[in-house]
């Protein structure tokens, strides 16, 4: 009797041994994971820097055309002095227009170089002190009577765009940003494409302002972290 109680006894000890020992195993674990975590999201926010130079503006710019055309690419906007200027001579198809860095946020976008008098007289339409809704009616108004030109059916517009204005200067990624494409088929309609006019999904084509010179098939892909 006595044997088997002493058996009992070291067979207790062994057991509460092994178990402290797996709950001190889990819990240097959890910590080698915390740290490991840590120091990673650290590494991360260390890479990231602000946008506050004229080569910043550039770089980041370009993360809004194809990757294989950015080389060629022509980039204009407000460089940090606050002036409106080419950031980058360019002689391909594209145009991008740069983030302006006295706007809170990111949003940079390249489009094909035949919807530049468009876009231009926006600008200066903008800078002349009028409303989105008198710039709507101005260019329509120009580009149903032929004085202003908006190019080929389909010419598209990519646009980058976040809440963030830190970047990482290896990649020239912005935090955040995720893309958005919009194709202009001036005056086509829901019935002309058989697009709807509202997204069925958050990453569905459709047709915004049909029927007016700003009609266009809106595309939202999902950004990488929701695929």
């Amino acid at each position: 009797m006595k044997h088997i109680i002493i058996t009992f006894i070291f067979t207790g000890i062994l057991i509460s041994c092994n178990s402290s020992d797996k709950t001190k195993n889990t819990i240097e674990k959890s910590q080698a994971t915390e740290t490991v975590s840590d120091s990673t999201s650290n590494d991360i926010k260390k890479q990231l820097i602000a946008i506050d130079t004229d080569e910043a503006l550039i770089a980041t710019a370009l993360m809004a055309a194809p990757k294989e055309n950015r080389a060629e690419c022509k980039v204009i906007g407000y460089n940090m002095a606050g002036d409106f200027v080419t950031l980058k001579e360019g002689d391909n198809e594209f145009i991008v227009l740069a983030d302006d860095p006295n706007k809170p946020g990111f949003s940079a976008a390249c489009y094909h170089k035949d919807l530049e008098p468009f876009m231009a007289r926006g600008r200066e339409l903008k800078a002349e002190g009028k409303t989105a809704g008198e710039i709507f009616d101005i260019r329509e108004e120009e580009v149903k009577s032929g004085k202003l030109d908006m190019g080929k059916q389909g010419s598209t517009l990519h646009i980058y765009f976040g809440d963030d204005e830190l970047y990482d200067p290896e990649t020239s990624k912005v935090a955040g940003a995720h893309y958005r494409y919009v194709v202009y088929l001036p005056f086509a309609t829901a019935e002309s494409t058989g697009l709807p006019e509202k997204p069925i999904g958050s990453n569905h084509p459709w047709i915004m302002n049909p029927g007016t010179h700003r009609a266009h098939i809106m595309i939202s892909p999902l950004s990488e972290d929701k695929k």
